[in-house]
């Protein structure tokens, strides 16, 4: 069965339909905002990270939300409550029906002192495989799974439906322990939004090479959703800020993906190793360092920010000087210090950015750096095109949210392709999954094809029918339309029939 021709067809055939929604999470730990409004366009939801789930009444957030307001006057401002590691006031509260009111009131009175538009739930993850894995068994967290649902719906009616509900929901499969068949409905009730973190698909708990974002990862992230029922039109795909890296176990030049990684957690305690982490696109991160530029340090502190260097010791990732292993690995700073004992990861990403490989097949951007032993993956502005036309318009999703802001401060290129896409012609959102089907063919405009003779479809699975496989025509899930041939043009590229 084939579909090349899919995302272009959705193009061409749903021009000037309904505007899709670029929300985008803003995090404390990277927190430079664009000064320019060129580099706000497109974004209509800002969510701002974190408050915390057991202390969620008396949070407000560090920039006032009057401030990001005034930044993007035309887009909602919500908070997001949670993040990786934060699941105690969850679990806590889902253990029982007075939990579950209190955790409900306690948000409706954050959205109250604050004047926020709404909140993001951001549990990683209901039902377990969070960052206490190892401490909290999954077997000490069955009750959360019905207690999601029921957590979500005491939300919405504390808050009301003036306001706005989303959650964050696990890329990973396996992660996905909450979201269950019996589950599902009344979780996609009780949100406006569902933000599908369609990367770290390779994280530190995988063993081999592998993107950690890419077209086929997020394609199939997306449907373990629309398996489960999840409205097309609350999904906004989830794109990444930042590229990864991994520590490989041997020399991984003839097999890049696929090949071994050094442990990167701790297989008793689930701890960091530190031998893989991200890389953001911040200035810091992508602007080659001048060592001839730098200065000794007086402070304690270093890196490129100050463009300063230890006197004695390594320059730790987070700007530290220091002697500890927390200090001469994970990302230490080479440049700025004596002592690292790890890669040179900054180094190391500047040739990965020089020679990267595109995976066509999966959609993804990858690099294997001998020298430091280190394997590369990230999104690249063109795969997120890619990602537009065989995802977010083929499937018709409500819109797209990316992690996080400041992450993209270098030149804010990838906010400006997703705004590039969303602002293009062709996207639109009224596409059901799995509800009707048409037949495409492909044709240069030199001949006028036969018509074709077409089965009805048997599923709503758009691969379990065809016409034949030879004749150019596909079936592919889209909305109902018409049941009349539409007569092309001389030099139409598509010619297509609603059934």
């Amino acid at each position: 069965m084939r579909f090349p021709s899919l995302a272009l067809l959705a193009s061409c055939l749903l021009a000037g339909e309904a505007h899709a929604r670029f929300v985008i999470y803003a995090d404390e730990w990277h927190p430079t905002r664009p000064t320019n409004a060129a580099d706000r366009t497109g974004i209509d939801h800002v969510v701002l990270a974190f408050a915390m789930a057991n202390n969620t009444a008396a949070f407000q957030p560090k920039v006032p939300i009057s401030t990001i307001r005034s930044e993007f006057p035309d887009a909602k401002v919500m908070i997001a409550i949670g993040g990786w590691g934060d699941t105690v006031g969850f679990s806590e509260a889902t253990k029982t029906d007075a939990g579950i009111a209190k955790f409900a009131s306690d948000v409706q009175t954050m959205l109250t002192n604050t004047g926020a538009d709404g909140i993001d739930i951001d549990w990683e993850y209901p039902g377990g495989n969070g960052a206490d894995y190892k401490q909290v068994p999954n077997s000490a967290k069955v009750h959360e799974i019905k207690g999601f649902p029921k957590l979500l719906g005491a939300v919405r009616t504390a808050i009301g439906k003036d306001k706005l509900l989303s959650i964050a929901v696990p890329g990973k499969k396996g992660d996905m322990i909450a979201f269950t068949a019996e589950t599902a409905p009344d979780i996609w009730a009780a949100v406006d939004y569902i933000n599908i973190m369609s990367y770290d698909l390779m994280n530190r708990r995988d063993t081999k090479t592998a993107h950690h974002t890419s077209v086929v990862g997020a394609t199939t992230a997306l449907e373990n959703y629309l398996d489960i029922g999840a409205p097309v039109d609350k999904i906004n795909l989830g794109f990444a800020f930042y590229a990864k890296y991994f520590t490989t176990a041997g020399d991984c030049s003839a097999s890049p993906l696929g090949c071994s990684i050094v442990a990167a957690e701790d297989p008793i305690t689930g701890k960091d190793t530190l031998t893989s982490g991200a890389w953001t696109y911040e200035p810091a991160h992508m602007v080659p360092v001048d060592t001839s530029q730098l200065k000794p340090s007086y402070d304690g502190t270093c890196g490129p920010e100050k463009m300063t260097k230890c006197t004695t010791g390594c320059c730790s990732q987070y700007g530290n000087c220091g002697t500890t292993k927390e200090h001469c690995s994970g990302a230490c700073q080479h440049a700025f210090g004596t002592g690292c004992v790890d890669a040179d990861v900054a180094g190391s990403w500047q040739i990965a950015m020089a020679n990267s490989v595109t995976d066509e097949a999966q959609g993804g951007q990858y690099f294997y750096d001998k020298q430091n032993g280190l394997f590369w993956t990230w999104d690249t502005t063109a795969l997120i095109t890619r990602k537009f036309q065989q995802i977010v318009r083929s499937y018709g999703i409500g819109g797209v949210m990316a992690w996080s802001l400041g992450e993209d401060s270098f030149d804010w290129s990838h906010i400006h392709q997703i705004a590039n896409e969303l602002g293009s012609s062709g996207y639109g959102t009224k596409q059901p999954h799995g509800k009707q089907s048409y037949a495409v063919v492909l044709n240069d405009g030199s001949e006028e094809p036969t018509e074709p003779t077409l089965t009805d479809p048997t599923s709503t699975d758009p691969t379990s029918t065809d016409t034949t496989e030879d004749d150019g025509y596909y079936w592919v899930d889209m909305p109902e339309n018409t049941d009349t041939w539409s007569e092309p043009t001389e030099g139409d590229d598509y010619w297509y029939k609603w059934e």
